[in-house]
């Protein structure tokens, strides 16, 4: 599959998954946070699938959701329950990516069109 579309569709499991870990908790404004979480995971999911690190890919997804995490945990102050879905839904998007992203080079712009540089 390729890498923008494995993204979407890590994107959005993360997402739906997230939001229901977070349904049985109670906000002041539970729409602002579930929507604030299905955003940040969907994000971590799509990110996961299409940076490019010089990492293996379970590593690289380590890396992308603490760093999509880390913003959320300093705000809330909810250290580990953040980074650790974070880090744990990071490896699985890593992994996910390295089992069945399609190898090779994502190209935009000119190249994928055809046009000459």
């Amino acid at each position: 599959m390729n890498r923008v579309s494995l993204g979407i569709l890590l994107g959005i499991t993360a997402g739906v998954v997230d939001v229901l870990l977070m349904l049985p908790l109670t906000f002041p404004d539970r729409t602002a946070a579930l929507l604030g979480a299905f955003c940040a995971r969907f994000a971590l999911g799509f990110f996961a699938a299409t940076v490019r690190l010089p990492l293996p890919p379970v590593v690289a997804g380590i890396v992308v959701g603490i760093l999509t995490s880390m913003p959320d945990a300093i705000i809330t102050k909810t250290y580990g329950p953040i980074l650790g879905t974070g880090v744990v839904f990071g490896a699985i998007a890593g992994w996910v990516v390295g089992r069945w992203a399609v190898p090779g080079r994502m190209t935009f712009g000119r190249e994928r069109w055809g046009a000459e540089s």
